[in-house]
């Protein structure tokens, strides 16, 4: 894959998720891929992902991406609201693509903060460092 190949398939991807409730995640996807994501009890198809419609309060945007042959690497932040409130959290995807199509995607996140807005609780983070009062973290924290 070149790069102009590479930044084709983040701008398809990216409108996508842009396009909020929309059919439209079809277009990106190899009917025989395979998606691995930490929230899914199980390895989910390109034919079988659903429209964003699971989720209509999702906003979705890209933070950086790189690529290597037919490998592409995007690194996102999702922000959303919860019953507890709203929330947001980071990822990235690593996608294995093939014509310009994803083949294989893995994604990597904490899910933590999701597992928390199932139970309606806001995800409380495992550390704290104290900040100074300019809003620098404290060395010595």
């Amino acid at each position: 894959m070149t790069e102009s190949e590479a930044q084709d398939f983040v701008t398809r991807y990216a409108a996508v998720w842009g396009a909020g409730i929309s059919d439209d995640f079809q277009t990106v996807w190899h009917g025989d891929g395979t998606l691995n994501h930490p929230m899914l009890d199980r390895p989910l198809k390109g034919s079988d992902i659903p429209a964003q419609a699971a989720a209509p309060t999702l906003v979705w945007k890209l933070a950086g991406w790189t690529w290597r042959e037919d490998i592409v690497v995007v690194e996102w932040l999702c922000t959303t609201v919860a019953a507890s409130g709203p929330f947001s959290w980071r990822g990235v995807d690593k996608f294995r693509v093939r014509d310009g199509k994803i083949i294989e995607e893995t994604v990597f996140s904490d899910t933590a903060p999701l597992r928390a807005a199932r139970r309606g609780e806001m995800a409380e983070p495992m550390m704290r460092f104290p900040m100074s009062a300019d809003g620098a973290r404290d060395q010595e924290g």
